[in-house]
């Protein structure tokens, strides 16, 4: 491990000196990429610096013991040696994990997919609910949310609705939300009272840029039509609305949220990309099944992962037996402790399996 930390050391230094230069400076797209590059490293770099610094405290606080004679001076001496070890332990740990394999996906925008699942008007009323919860804290992180496509049930329920996140390492934190989303609660139009089971299932994909994902036009038909819905001025009196037909994968996206056809011709697209994009990250990970089971988050799409339950006021997430009861707050937008506890336990797995393999 501290082979690589020296080297890439030496490679932060490298690109500092690099950025420096003019030809490099004048260059746009080399100056982005060192600069990403340095960005990613800084962590790593000053952790290591710090940890370095906490050794050479160690070795001075050790020598220091084998001369000093004064009692007071020794239990001063002993306890910045505990402090210094101390600390050097949880940079160790820290260093392991900023080397863990970077997921590449981690830096992207996202597009997510609430679709109802079972439970008929319920799932539907639920999906919207869901989708208010991303939308709230996505808002609490600065990020910007726009819905790309959505089909609602006209009661206050959405069959299902595809937005974009856009925001600096939006996938790295809700990649976890993929999966079965589960609600236990009295229906509004149950008279009973009996608590009725819904699901809807949530996928999060990295947006797909064109560079990512190659589309053949002859694979594609696109037509343009009115939008439906409840209208407006010049929403669904032009030929504004567009659906692709994507034939090898038979994937069909259909767009009318903005007025323009040209508009909503682009969002079709970004939308197919990422689909597509998705479906070649499945596959690999069914090719990897190994690695993927030691990952939380990127598992089956059909796991169930979360139950909100109403009566209780709790939310569980099933993959690290997490209970919370503030399920009005988590539906608010405050997911921040659910997604601490999954990347952390996503990191302890990985370290697990690292040092596995390191014995």
């Amino acid at each position: 491990m501290f082979d690589k930390l020296d080297d890439l050391v030496l490679r932060y230094e490298e690109i500092m000196n690099l950025l420096s230069e003019p030809d490099v400076a004048a260059d746009t797209r080399r100056f982005r990429e060192l600069m990403k590059e340095q960005s990613d490293l800084a962590p790593i770099v000053n952790a290591y610096k710090e940890y370095k610094k906490c050794r050479q405290d160690i070795d001075d606080s050790l020598a220091m013991l084998e001369e000093e004679n004064d009692e007071e001076m020794r239990e001063m001496v002993k306890e910045e040696l505990s402090a210094s070890r101390k600390r050097m332990e949880e940079l160790e740990r820290e260093l392991k994990i900023l080397l863990l394999p970077k997921d590449p996906n981690d830096d992207k925008n996202v597009i997510v997919e609430i679709r109802a699942g079972a439970g008929g008007d319920e799932a539907a009323l639920f999906a919207a609910e869901v989708y208010r919860m991303y939308v709230h804290y996505a808002e609490s992180r600065g990020w910007k949310v726009e819905t790309m496509e959505m089909e609602d049930t006209g009661i206050g329920g959405m069959k299902s609705v595809n937005f974009m996140v856009t925001g600096q390492g939006a996938y790295s934190v809700l990649k976890y939300e993929s999966g079965v989303h589960r609600v236990q609660r009295v229906p509004a139009t149950e008279s009973g009272g009996r608590i009725h089971t819904s699901t809807v299932t949530v996928a999060v994909m990295p947006e797909a840029e064109e560079v990512d994902i190659e589309i053949n036009e002859k694979d594609i038909r696109i037509d343009v039509m009115r939008a439906s819905g409840n209208g407006g001025q010049c929403v669904n009196t032009t030929d504004s609305a567009v659906r692709l037909t994507h034939y090898p994968t038979g994937i069909v996206i259909y767009s009318q949220t903005e007025k323009s056809q040209l508009q909503n011709k682009e969002k079709a697209f970004a939308l197919l990309r990422t689909k597509l994009y998705d479906l070649e990250l499945q596959k690999k990970q069914a090719e990897e099944s190994a690695a993927r089971l030691s990952q939380i988050g990127t598992g089956d799409r059909s796991e169930k992962i979360r139950t909100y339950n109403f009566p209780q006021g709790r939310v569980t997430d099933h993959r690290i037996n997490l209970t919370l009861y503030k399920l009005d707050k988590i539906l608010d937008g405050d997911l921040q402790e659910i997604l601490d506890a999954l990347m952390a336990a996503d990191q302890a797995a990985k370290l697990a399996n690292m040092n596995e393999a390191e014995y």
